[in-house]
């Protein structure tokens, strides 16, 4: 099990650029050693962010990459609540990355039936693999403690068999959501998590200081035998008191 790395920058303008250095770092390590690079997305702030940052970087080749996601809404991709859909607009239509190199979801299906048929795609995707072993996840982190569609208290958190579960009651809309399920999070060989802004101190206190145990689905998140970054902030690592990494300008992980 791989140390984990909090890492704390002055504003979110300094986190993007070392966010995306992450990325294209360990996709060079990936395609050199394997062929391809695989990226599992979230949404929320973590869309515009890498977009801008992945723009910027204008001589990426993006074609051995195969991108997927965490967790999806299932709304249709139109919908603003579609992180698909906000990818595809900020991101994925101003680079030349393949169809075949975006994995989503059949927002037609009923719930059940759209986690089981992204289960298969991802199976087919990853034929030599027990579980997906994604190269790198980015996460985020709500004020509850939740990361991808995996809420406290929830059931989910104890599913060990599917790799990806249908949720129809999650406390923050849209109701239903197909997601990643832990065994696969923490079987990835990096996970990144980013967290930015004051309101998320208190909790990010609590998810990497907490002495209760692993009670926040957050905190839940600790790869097998992969890396484990917290890219965070100075408002959002206010309250901490442990210690951290602060790197200076242009650092690179």
């Amino acid at each position: 099990m791989a140390a984990r790395r909090i890492v704390v920058f002055p504003s979110s303008t300094e986190l993007g650029p070392a966010l995306a250095h992450l990325v294209t770092s360990r996709a060079q390590k990936a395609i050199a050693s394997r062929g391809r690079f695989s990226l599992g997305l979230s949404g929320g702030s973590l869309v515009s962010m890498l977009s801008k940052e992945l723009l910027a970087l204008q001589e990426l080749d993006y074609s051995k990459w195969l991108v997927g996601f965490c967790d999806e809404r299932l709304v249709p991709f139109d919908d603003c609540e579609s992180t698909y859909g906000l990818y595809k607009s900020k991101l994925f239509s101003k680079i030349d990355i393949p169809e075949s190199g975006i994995l989503t979801i059949n927002s037609s299906l009923p719930v059940s039936q759209c986690a089981e048929d992204y289960a298969n795609r991802l199976k087919k995707a990853f034929p030599d693999d027990a579980l997906p072993v994604f190269d790198l996840l980015l996460l985020g982190m709500g004020p509850d403690g939740h990361t991808c569609s995996l809420f406290p208290d929830h059931p989910l958190l104890e599913e060990t068999e599917k790799i990806v579960a249908p949720i129809t009651d999650s406390p923050k809309p849209p109701p239903q959501r197909v997601t990643l399920t832990l065994p696969v999070v923490n079987s990835a060989r990096c996970v990144a998590f980013v967290s930015t802004g004051g309101s998320k101190a208190p909790i990010l206190k609590e998810v990497l200081e907490g002495r209760e145990g692993p009670a926040f689905p957050a905190a839940r998140v600790v790869p097998t035998n992969g890396e484990l970054f917290w890219l965070v902030d100075d408002p959002a690592a206010a309250s901490l008191t442990i210690q951290v990494e602060r790197p200076g300008a242009g650092a690179k992980l």
